[in-house]
């Protein structure tokens, strides 16, 4: 900072001797300016060596860590072009470079924000219900031709359906049951969107609290059996949810163990502590099956009065 100031003064001295200077003086002009340009240089000098030195200390901070400013950069703009694909909006792309220039460099906006949170919001919702007519007319083809494959079992005519990939031997799924399964969820492109193996294991799912289609479908299945449903969005999750809407879901299911939510709490609360909503539903169970106790005196009190 000091050099630079001290630099300033100089120049503007130098600028106002040169203009200062008659047609006549021309040879002890070019002496003063050549002066005046020596000086300016050997002034100028420590600048450019700190200027110089200051660039391996930028790309030195910048690489901090290994850390690298280039490839983090071409990542952020990697990660916000293939994320506009996911809008279901044809946006353009040329427009929108021209955006974060504009927007960096700190020029106007095209338009304000509230016109833009408007316009976002209805071409999203336009998306949206485009969206959500193609995913249900693609599943209504998919579940009315996949009723004719081979193997096939029609549980809800065209709306669900499995296949057995693994029959089972031990005990059934209750129909309002909690068993404990492996399971991987695909769209109808083969693209997987969740399984028990990203949440770290085998989960319990109480059939009364999922989807239709996810509850008809497991219930009878044996312990060890292997089996794959094919679940519409009328018995699926719509146009709701986090995923796309009227998505036709493909399950893989094996279930590990059946589990009656009908069984007595004292034993799976030691053998499923962790589970919270377990035991959640076994207090429940419990204060249902105590109430009626608690009424019976009060039923015999008219009879007393009778007497």
């Amino acid at each position: 900072m000091y050099i630079k100031m001290k630099i300033l003064p100089l120049i503007a001295i130098s600028t106002l001797m040169a203009c200062g200077t008659s047609p006549s003086d021309d040879a002890e002009k070019n002496k003063s300016q050549e002066k005046t340009e020596q000086r300016n240089q050997m002034e100028q000098k420590p600048n450019h060596l700190t200027s110089d030195a200051s660039k391996p200390q930028e790309k030195e901070a910048a690489h901090q860590e290994g850390v690298d400013l280039n490839k983090v950069s071409e990542a952020l703009g990697h990660f916000i072009g293939r994320n506009l694909n996911t809008s279901g909006i044809q946006f353009d792309l040329e427009n929108i470079i021209k955006g974060m220039r504009e927007g960096a460099a700190g020029k106007p906006a095209p338009m304000s924000d509230a016109d833009y949170e408007k316009a976002m919001a209805e071409l999203q919702q336009s998306a949206h219900n485009s969206l959500a007519e193609s995913n249900l007319n693609a599943a209504d083809k998919f579940m009315e031709e996949n009723a004719h494959a081979k193997g096939v079992v029609v549980l809800i005519p065209g709306q669900l359906q499995y296949t057995i990939l693994q029959e089972g031997s031990g005990a059934a799924v209750p129909e309002h049951g909690t068993p404990t399964i492996n399971y991987t969820g695909k769209y109808i492109n083969g693209t997987v969107f969740g399984s028990s193996e990203n949440a770290g294991g085998p989960i319990s799912v109480p059939l009364d609290q999922t989807i239709p289609g996810f509850s008809k479908g497991i219930a009878g299945m044996k312990e060890g059996e292997k089996r794959r449903l094919f679940v519409h969005p009328t018995v699926g999750y719509g146009r709701q949810g986090q995923l796309p809407p009227n998505s036709l879901l493909i399950f893989d299911i094996e279930v590990v163990k059946a589990t009656a939510a009908e069984k007595s709490p004292a034993v799976p609360e030691h053998e499923n502590g962790d589970d919270e909503n377990d035991d959640l539903d076994e207090e429940i169970d419990a204060i249902e099956i105590e109430e009626p106790k608690k009424e019976e005196p009060k039923k015999e009190e008219p009879n007393k009065a009778t007497k």
